[in-house]
């Protein structure tokens, strides 16, 4: 959808999403099951050994032989933030004690992983059912009781145990804490915002380390969403709302339509913090936009998944209402259904605890039931690698292992702050390069986001049509894409405006029109793994003992550097949030304060062009996922880490020297056969500062100045090195690239499209 702007034109941001409270009569059977599903686990006392589980706790605890838990304490846990204790009768509910597996348990679990993948071998796609997963690797069941005991010798109160992959359930005061973990939780101000933690890492007797990875969490610091309101500016651009039929058009999703294909019978799960404003929302978007009329068996469900409940106390999901991320919920109730239309799409939520994630914790449910998990899920929540520490980052990796261990395909959003997560929507980037704890593991799909390189090139008449469709669509073809990148630090930005070079005292970081518009960390996010083990010797940092995930076998393709570790994102889509004139429409009606909420106007008195709107990864990954339904719909109902056969396809695309013909910047002139749009123009590097720490500056990361006030990200700080500048093949501002969806169907191993692989 048009609408004529002048190059950049101030206007008022407008943020994405929509919201909801109520179920609707029509999914209720859908609603059952699904709970169903997950008012199941196992209680302390059914606990049973894995095959593998030999006892890791071989001594008596001794109270006075204390083993400190790195990696265990927020960044923000500072003097200067520091406001004083928290009263020791402070309840902190459902924390999580992370179990460790023996080492040759874990061993078995990872290459039963890589047989469940690998279609010679004989437990090929034999997914694991929950109670079968807790049987073959959960924790010993007396290390599982040694340490519930001892928990509740020091006052607190054991909820449960999820055995599937060893998380104790635990509740109790501050005073317990200090007492029983040696940790002091304290009230702190950070920016603005009060939150509680604990001010050092926590201690425990050295007889449990053994069995012990640490706690998640001792704080109420909360991930953030990765989606941004549309920009108040555009470079010499009009403003392209981009609708569900644009995105048909472009990631041609029309052929599987025509066939038949939309996701019947499919289910996609996005996880939330949130309820929804209003589902209405979520039907207005559909019949503005023609899904309501032509795919009429699409449905939403909002549910709370529980655990069970004849041994949690009281039940960790609680309904969390509506808060200030339901724009986020209905951006993925949204975009998921515009790429799968005739799906279901459920919204599983549960409130926030003192110390737990609520999408966490309603994933921790999903998967844990005696039923049958779902087989898509869809986070759109981030936290760098350096910030979530040891501790959490070991918790996102064993819960994504254990949905790939059942067939769950899990799409993240690899984030919205180009190479520095840690400081997403910052004026500058100030903790050097790192990536999305939630995003790194091997076991899900980390979804980076593109921009469309129409108005770059020049060409936007070539694509996008001078009136809009029924729908208000009105792309005409696939169109260029570079990555997603709203910064000063942007090649294409910098050109655009005028300027030969982005740092330095003439570069456009530092020129009056770079440092009133273009000062910020935005962009689609990407680069290597570095701190999911080990801690930073400065809060946020990568540094001190920080390795990355080891690079996982399927990540093998050109492109792909030689760092040993894993890189992020793999697959993108378009994010972009209006720096080149295109953005995310959608339905969101919330009218609190500073939500950024609009009414969702209709013709003859409105149209889409007046709703909120915005971009980011968020809408990405939920795309994605509703991609993967219609994969799943044509070939088998599981399929686990899709990265297997993403990876696969783009070998077999990009061979050893790239595949020309697949260049994203040759637009419609692409072949017709490619699976991947291969994104060679542009970068994801961000502008950068000093970081400051108590009033006092640390240091300076991965940031090159050339004698300026503002630098640029850089792989060096001696000489301009771009962190990160596409490539042929994969790179990490767009990863393998962009899909065509239809090629990728057809090309699945077992499709039914008539093309195998």
């Amino acid at each position: 959808m048009r609408i004529r702007t002048f190059a950049l034109r101030n206007i008022l941001p407008r943020d994405e999403g929509t919201a909801s409270r109520a179920r609707t009569a029509g999914v209720a059977a859908l609603v059952a099951g699904l709970l169903a599903v997950c008012f199941c686990a196992v209680a302390p006392a059914q606990a049973q050994s894995g095959a593998l589980a030999r006892r890791l706790i071989t001594q008596a605890v001794n109270e006075r032989n204390l083993v400190t838990l790195s990696g265990n304490t927020r960044p923000e846990a500072i003097a200067a933030n520091d406001r004083g204790p928290v009263a020791d009768d402070m309840q902190l509910s459902h924390m999580y004690l992370l179990l460790k597996r023996a080492p040759e348990q874990e061993t078995a679990v990872e290459t039963l992983v890589a047989q469940l993948h690998d279609a010679n071998s004989v437990q090929y796609h034999k997914w694991l059912t929950p109670d079968e997963v807790a049987d073959r690797f959960a924790p010993n069941a007396e290390d599982v009781q040694a340490v519930s005991d001892w928990l509740t010798s020091h006052g607190f109160t054991v909820n449960g145990v999820y055995l599937a992959n060893g998380v104790i359930d635990f509740s109790g005061s501050a005073g317990a804490i200090r007492e029983a973990f040696h940790t002091a939780i304290h009230n702190l101000s950070v920016k603005g915002e009060r939150h509680i933690a604990n001010m050092s890492d926590p201690s425990i007797p050295a007889a449990l380390a053994p069995a012990i990875q640490g706690v998640v969490a001792m704080n109420d610091f909360r991930p953030q969403p990765a989606r941004k309101p549309k920009a108040a500016y555009t470079v010499n651009a009009d403003y392209q709302l981009l609708v569900p039929g644009d995105l048909e058009t472009i990631y041609n999703i029309n052929p599987l339509f025509a066939r038949g294909v939309s996701g019947q019978g499919q289910t996609v799960v996005v996880v939330e913090d949130t309820d929804l404003y209003t589902t209405d929302d979520w039907y207005v978007f559909r019949k503005t936009f023609g899904l309501a009329q032509k795919y009429p068996k699409g449905s939403l469900a909002q549910i709370h998944p529980q655990p069970s409940r004849n041994w949690f106390n009281g039940g960790p999901c609680a309904d969390p209402g509506v808060n200030g991320d339901d724009s986020e919920a209905a951006v993925d109730v949204e975009w998921a259904s515009a790429s799968a239309p005739s799906a279901a799409i459920v919204l599983a939520s549960c409130a926030d605890t003192d110390a737990n994630f609520g999408g966490f914790i309603a994933l921790q449910n999903l998967l844990t039931g005696r039923g049958i998990p779902p087989a898509i899920v869809s986070i759109s929540y981030l936290e760098s690698e350096s910030y979530l520490g040891s501790s959490g980052n070991a918790y996102v990796n064993q819960l994504y292992q254990l949905a790939d261990l059942e067939g769950v395909s899990i799409f993240t959003a690899a984030g919205d702050a180009g190479a520095d997560t840690s400081d997403q929507f910052a004026p500058a980037a100030v903790s050097g390069l790192n990536v999305s704890g939630f995003a790194s593991t091997p076991y899900d799909v980390a979804v980076g986001g593109t921009d469309f390189g129409d108005a770059y090139l020049g060409a936007s008449s070539t694509y996008w049509g001078a009136t809009n469709g029924p729908y208000y669509n009105s792309a005409l073809s696939y169109i260029p894409e570079i990555p997603w990148n709203d910064s000063c630090a942007s090649l294409l930005i910098t050109q655009a405006l005028g300027f030969s070079q982005s740092y330095g005292p003439t570069g456009s970081c530092n020129s009056t029109i770079g440092e009133e518009y273009f000062l910020g960390v935005v962009g689609g996010s990407g680069g290597p793994s570095s701190c999911a083990f080990g801690n930073p010797t400065i809060p946020g940092v990568v540094g001190g003992n920080c390795e990355g995930y080891p690079k996982p076998s399927f990540q093998r393709v050109y492109g792909n550097p030689s760092d040993r570790v894993r890189d992020v994102p793999d697959v993108s889509l378009f994010a972009g949030n209006g720096v080149w004139g295109h953005y995310y429409v959608i339905c969101y009606s919330d009218p609190t304060p500073g939500y950024y909420g609009t009414p969702c106007v209709t013709p003859p008195n409105g149209t889409p062009a007046d709703w909120s709107g915005g971009g980011g990864t968020s809408f990405a990954a939920p795309i994605l996922a509703g991609i993967q339904a219609l994969i799943n719909q044509t070939s088998e109902p599981r399929q686990g880490n899709p990265d297997y056969i993403y990876y696969a396809l783009a070998a077999d695309e990009y061979g050893y020297k790239g595949n020309s013909s697949c260049n994203s910047t040759l637009g419609n002139q692409t072949s017709a056969g490619c699976v991947f749009y291969d994104v060679t123009l542009g970068d994801n590097d961000v502008n950068c500062l000093p970081l400051v720490i108590d009033s006092t500056t640390v240091g300076s990361f991965n940031c090159y100045y050339d004698g300026a006030t503002n630098g640029v990200l850089s792989t060096s700080t001696k000489s301009y090195k771009p962190a990160y500048v596409t490539t042929t093949g994969y790179d990490y501002p767009s990863g393998l690239g962009s899909v065509n969806a239809y090629n990728l169907a057809k090309s699945w191993p077992g499709s039914r499209l008539g093309w195998g692989r």
